[in-house]
């Protein structure tokens, strides 16, 4: 007859403290994928379309590897939360990240379809397609995704706060940029770096904090 196992015989799972490498490899990844973007997209209506197809597979293969770091990131920012996570607030910051995943994953699937159709279609009909699907890419980004970013931060930001699990300095860096990403209206690709700068700040930040304290026992 099988006896059953007593609470001590179990162990808790614990989210590993190289976990916080997620956010460094979104960051890299996606500021990555934003360059290639930029550098391969035409800037203006009638222009040829950039030797860029190859740019454009190579960011389309790193964007989902950056969306599953990004969900491991948001994993470790709970985590790091336990008990002290405020419901309200924890919902604005799940919620925000998960649309600012959502909208960047449509963002670069109709980069891959602009890529496909520029490949069978003619020169006058794919110079307009290209650079309508890049306006449509870029009100996306810097319109929608940009500011589900910005309410990711602050909403962050004030949880960090109200719990002193991150430094004053920190803190107010992330309200101030989340502000400017909020407020700023600006048609330019590279305004989305930021986002992943701030995420490579806070990772390194993280790692580097735990790996001065003691292991917790199981």
């Amino acid at each position: 007859m099988a006896h059953p196992r007593s609470e001590a015989q179990f162990h808790h799972l614990r989210t590993p403290r190289s976990a916080a490498i997620a956010g460094i490899i979104f960051g890299a990844l996606f500021a990555t994928s934003i360059v290639l973007l930029v550098t391969a997209m035409p800037t203006t209506p009638g222009a040829p379309w950039v030797r860029g197809g190859s740019k454009i597979t190579t960011a389309l293969f790193l964007a989902p590897i950056a969306g599953i770091a990004f969900l491991w990131f948001i994993g470790v920012l709970r985590d790091r939360f336990g008990d002290l996570e405020d419901r309200f607030f924890s919902t604005v910051f799940l919620g925000s990240g998960l649309l600012f995943l959502a909208m960047t994953f449509v963002s670069m699937a109709l980069a891959g379809a602009l890529l496909a159709v520029s490949r069978h279609s003619s020169d006058v009909v794919e110079t307009d397609i290209v650079f309508f699907g890049r306006e449509v890419m870029l009100h996306i980004n810097n319109v929608y995704s940009v500011r589900m970013a910005a309410v990711f931060m602050i909403s962050l930001a004030t949880m960090w706060l109200r719990t002193r699990l991150m430094p004053k300095p920190l803190v107010i860096g992330t309200h101030l940029l989340a502000v400017v990403l909020l407020v700023v209206v600006s048609f330019s690709f590279w305004v989305a770096l930021v986002f992943p700068a701030w995420v490579l700040v806070v990772s390194v930040y993280i790692l580097a904090t735990d790996h001065r304290q003691p292991a917790r026992p199981d």
